[in-house]
């Protein structure tokens, strides 16, 4: 019964995992953006907003691979005129947006005013310096806004809802594309034909419906497949690890009820039927834990989802998505992992004969199953092969072969689990016999005869630290790896930075025109889509990148030039580093898709080594500028000690730091990126100590007449938990270090991957890992037994 218990828990906290992680990527499926003022518009006629391509992998047929854009994909405004020919078209407004830099540096949304346009009070705006805005200046007062150079002087005609708004030619000229509109807004007097406005506007995006919302706020789409996979690793980092924990504690439970599976044999219940009750009655725990589990993984996947909203790893505008379909999906996923443990683990108890199965009871077999050593061998290999193609690869394809690394030695180390024991007690045993002598021995003896209860225990343990400690130092070692690249790639000495949306092209000139300034570099953000080779795949990845100046490049940048001349950045080129030029040599061409979905086919000019410092991509800052929903540089590099406070003081939110202070601020936004390597911690870890005392739990209760015989023997009660205290050192200390090794392994390959001599590991996170892995699985072991002891005399058998 008390096994059943620890079952149902474990597999509750099982589902309840699993259920969370179909949250999130139910809400990657199905959440969209949630429309605001696209509402009035019976459609919304945008560009792409995303590139394909046709790629054929080793032995497979051609698959087309997409990535979304991060950047607007701009429509033509001439195609309104088209738009407009549709049946039950009535007109068709060109929607325009901009950042726009208040006097106090705050980030506005510059807009066209539209008739769909509302003001609190006031009336809109009608020449070129008015400006209907947002509450906080009164009607008539003068304004500074900053667009796209120094501040100017507005009019406030009316106070808007939110953002600031133009007269639309004021809008299209400050855009920077008066031919171009972010999207075509079509209204219509009832249901518009979707079909005909496609025809209209062909190789555009229609939206209608729901998906209004991602045209209006393209964020949720960008970040769609990141968190696809994201939630789909999770949860399948979770679903292993519940096949580990409650296969383990399963067959635990099973192996310790051998006797009364003997006595059903022996009384004539066939194989098939002994079988069948095991699966059913675990079938049965399962579908209780899986209802609790699978109900209590909405409310947990929807606090995860809040959780990662406001800490910017998921954007504002992907909502939350409920439905029963992750709870279900638990449900399914917890019954059949108990169904397959429970067959799996009855095989050995219902195989043999009853006589056999007997004896087998009370004295533990020795050595292992062929079929386990041969499976945990094969896992091992897999690591080992795991361990190589991470020490082969680097940057962003060592981090995809950690966790295939992890899952393969900690699942080798579930099959191995009782040889490992056997070795921790042959090496553990012996300081324990010198601490104690009498309880030293029980212990060792304990430990080494159950070895395949105490490679049950072990596993959970070493699952813990290794996942632990892999998911809190890879992400540590990444930021300390990019931080040393981004330090070693900049050769400014103070940089030009922006506290609203950017900087203006002219601010760069600006600088270079200071006395005591050498060298000024622009430098805007971005991201392209290129094919790379993965792991001996090819791939079509969204990749960091900057667009730079190339006037005074070489002096305040340093990326590790690996082959050819950064100064040749210029007019259609591009720069790759190492780990995505995939043998690309300079002077080959390497087609590739800028922000806005704009192909084009770049001449390789260089190739370098700080990929993580500096983005995987340089393009030509004019280049990247031209195809940008927002025209500012995010900052420049400057060499100098010339007074820049001048320059900043003309532009609205600049101000200037050194290089040490900017490197910092890069540091703080790496380790916020990070949080969810803690999400990950405290859930997949977290389920993993509940499963490892549950386990625990169940094996000590499982050993009242092993107490009951030693104290019949003569041992008090005293050295019976000193003995326990000392077994429970070597069993723990065995996990602890096969799972600090496995750990150990992964990190040290991954650290060689990024570039660093050792992994970044924080003592004090890393202690407390080992703290409460040991605290919690030593108090497993001590409190029933304490309570089993107090329950029972020396005189019960």
């Amino acid at each position: 019964m008390k096994a059943r218990y620890g079952i149902f828990v474990t597999l509750a906290f099982a589902a309840a995992l699993v259920g969370s992680c179909g949250v999130l990527l139910e809400s990657a499926l199905r959440a969209h953006a949630p429309v605001g003022r696209y509402g009035p518009a019976a459609a919304v006629v945008t560009g792409p907003q995303s590139v394909s391509m046709r790629i054929k992998q080793p032995g497979s047929d051609p698959e087309t691979q997409r990535r979304p854009l991060t950047e607007r994909s701009r429509v033509p405004v001439a195609v309104a005129a088209r738009l407009k020919t549709v049946p039950g078209v009535r007109d068709v407004i060109a929607d325009v947006s901009f950042p726009v830099t208040s006097a106090d540096g705050r980030a506005l949304t510059g807009r066209t005013w539209t008739r769909l346009s509302e003001v609190r009070t006031g009336r809109p705006p009608q020449t070129a310096d008015e400006v209907a805005l947002e509450a906080g200046a009164p009607l008539g007062q003068r304004v500074m806004l900053q667009v796209n150079g120094s501040p100017r002087p507005y009019t406030v005609t009316g106070v808007a809802t939110e953002g600031a708004y133009f007269a639309p030619p004021t809008a299209a000229a400050l855009s920077g594309h008066p031919a171009h509109a972010d999207a075509l807004l079509v209204i219509a007097d009832g249901n518009v034909d979707a079909a005909g406005l496609r025809k209209a506007a062909p190789g555009l995006k229609v939206s209608t419906g729901a998906a209004r919302g991602d045209a209006e706020d393209p964020s949720a789409a960008a970040a769609r497949p990141d968190v696809i996979e994201m939630a789909s690793s999770l949860g399948a980092v979770a679903i292993m690890t519940a096949l580990l924990v409650a296969g383990g504690l399963i067959a635990l439970s099973i192996r310790e009820r051998a006797r009364e599976f003997a006595l059903l044999r022996a009384v004539g219940a066939t194989p098939g039927q002994v079988r069948a009750g095991i699966v059913r009655e675990n079938a049965r725990t399962a579908v209780a834990a899986g209802l609790v589990g699978g109900t209590l993984s909405l409310p947990l996947g929807a606090a995860m989802h809040a959780a990662m909203t406001r800490k910017g790893v998921l954007p504002d505008a992907l909502g939350l998505s409920l439905s029963p379909a992750p709870a279900l999906a638990a449900l399914l996923i917890v019954l059949l992992i108990a169904a397959v443990s429970a067959l799996l683990a009855s095989l050995r108890a219902t195989r043999i004969r009853p006589v056999q199965a007997l004896g087998e009871a009370a004295v533990e077999r020795p050595g292992l199953p062929r079929w386990r050593l041969v499976t945990g061998v094969l896992f091992f290999v897999l690591g080992l092969n795991a361990l190589g193609l991470s020490a082969a690869t680097s940057g962003s394809a060592a981090a995809l072969s950690v966790g295939g690394l992890v899952i393969s030695l900690i699942t080798a180390t579930a099959f191995l689990g009782p040889l490992i024991a056997r070795t921790g007690v042959r090496v553990l045993g012996g300081p324990a016999r010198r601490l104690d002598p009498l309880a030293g021995d029980l212990a060792a003896h304990a430990a080494g005869a159950a070895a395949l209860r105490a490679g049950a225990v072990l596993t959970p343990v070493a699952l813990a630290v290794a996942f632990a400690g892999t998911q809190l130092f890879v992400q540590s070692t990444m930021v300390r790896a990019t931080e040393v690249q981004s330090r070693e790639a900049t050769r400014a000495d103070q940089v030009l930075v922006s506290a609203g949306p950017g900087l203006p092209a002219e601010a760069t000139q600006a600088v270079r025109r200071t006395p005591g300034v050498t060298a000024a570099t622009a430098v805007k953000r971005t991201t392209v889509v290129m094919p790379v080779n993965e792991l001996g795949e090819k791939q079509l990845r969204s990749l960091p990148a900057r667009g730079v100046a190339p006037e005074g490049l070489v002096r305040t940048t340093d990326p590790g030039i690996v082959s050819g001349r950064l100064g040749d950045l210029r007019g259609e080129t591009v720069a790759l580093s190492r780990d995505v030029a995939g043998g690309t040599r300079v002077g080959a061409i390497k087609p590739l898709w800028l922000g806005d979905g704009t192909r084009i086919r770049p001449r390789v000019v260089a190739v370098y080594e700080r990929g993580l410092g500096l983005g995987e991509v340089l393009l030509p800052r004019d280049l990247v500028a031209a195809h940008s929903t927002s025209p500012l540089d995010d900052h420049v590099l400057v060499s100098g000690r010339a007074d820049l406070r001048p320059v900043a003081a003309r532009y609205a939110g600049a101000r200037v730091v050194s290089a040490r202070e900017f490197g910092a601020q890069v540091s703080r936004q790496l380790r916020v990126e990070g949080f969810m390597s803690y999400v990950v911690v405290a859930s997949i870890a977290g389920f993993v100590v509940i499963g490892l005392v549950t386990t625990l739990a169940l094996a000590t209760g499982a050993r009242r007449r092993e107490f009951a015989l030693l104290r019949l023997t003569g041992a008090t009660r005293r050295q019976v938990l000193r003995s326990l205290r000392l077994e429970a050192a070597i069993v723990l200390g065995t996990g602890l270090v096969a799972g600090s090794l496995v750990a150990a392994v992964t990190l040290l390959s991954f650290a060689m991957a990024v570039g660093l001599p050792v992994p970044s590991v924080r003592p004090v996170p890393a202690v407390l890992v080992l703290v409460l892995v040991a605290g919690s699985g030593t108090a497993a072991m001590l409190l029933p037994a304490r309570a089993l002891m107090r329950r029972s005399s020396p005189g019960t058998p």
